[in-house]
């Protein structure tokens, strides 16, 4: 069983090397590519003011912060809950950069960027030169956005769970569960066979001998030996 965590940060701003700070951060488990229905989610005090461009992406504001713990206070239980599993993010070195820099403020080991997943690198493989923002992913894999007025950790991070999900095929591995086709996949694919081979019990011929007479003088004087008929057997050479 491959257990996996996909995770979703939001920040003030875009780089903690200009003094940016985690706010929230949102984790959903996942285990052979189906959410388990676990998760953590929280949000962090950031110890500074956060600018009104960023509220306006997320909504978060500091009167909702202003009594959230500070990240140290946090990570053991966010650590926790990841364990050892590899981390799925989208635009992966954005959150990683906001995760390091957070656990390089209190002492934390960082987690290894091996384990970084980048759903952003996974799309733009898949869908070269299109627009693979997860938004526009959504969109592409029919993910409804409806409940989401503005970004936010855990949500985001559900959403980034289906978007995984259909990036690595998880719709159809859903049908082949054993090393057997399922029972539907297995009808519908012996449906299609059928559909071209012989049919086992021919239909009557609903055409009159006259005119089947009337379409063979008309193949005879007019196709001659460039008839495909010739293919099935039918002789259509002028007499």
């Amino acid at each position: 069983m491959t257990r996996e965590i996909v995770l979703d940060t939001e920040t003030t701003g875009f780089d903690p090397k200009t003094g940016d700070r985690l706010i929230e951060v949102g984790c959903i488990e996942i285990e052979d590519l189906l959410p388990t229905g676990r998760m953590y989610h929280t949000l962090v005090y950031p110890e500074r003011l956060i600018p009104p461009d960023a509220i306006r992406v997320h909504g978060i504001t500091d009167e909702k912060v202003k009594d959230a713990p500070r990240f140290h206070e946090v990570v053991k239980d966010l650590m926790e809950f990841i364990g050892d599993a590899p981390v799925i993010a989208h635009n992966a070195a954005f959150d990683r950069s906001f995760i390091d820099y957070e656990c390089g403020l209190c002492g934390h080991p960082l987690l290894e960027e091996t384990r970084w997943i980048d759903t952003l690198k996974l799309a733009q493989s898949r869908f070269p030169g299109m627009a693979n923002s997860l938004d526009a992913l959504c969109k592409r894999f029919k993910i409804s956005l409806v409940e989401r007025t503005l970004h936010g950790a855990l949500i985001d991070a559900r959403l980034l769970a289906e978007v995984y999900l259909e990036l690595k095929g998880g719709k159809e591995r859903r049908l082949d569960l054993s090393s057997g086709r399922t029972v539907a996949s297995q009808a519908a694919a012996e449906a299609a066979l059928g559909a071209y081979g012989p049919r086992p019990r021919p239909l009557a011929a609903r055409v009159s001998e006259a005119e089947q007479a009337a379409h063979l003088a008309f193949l005879r004087a007019t196709l001659k030996d460039h008839s495909l008929w010739k293919a099935y057997g039918l002789e259509v050479e002028a007499a």
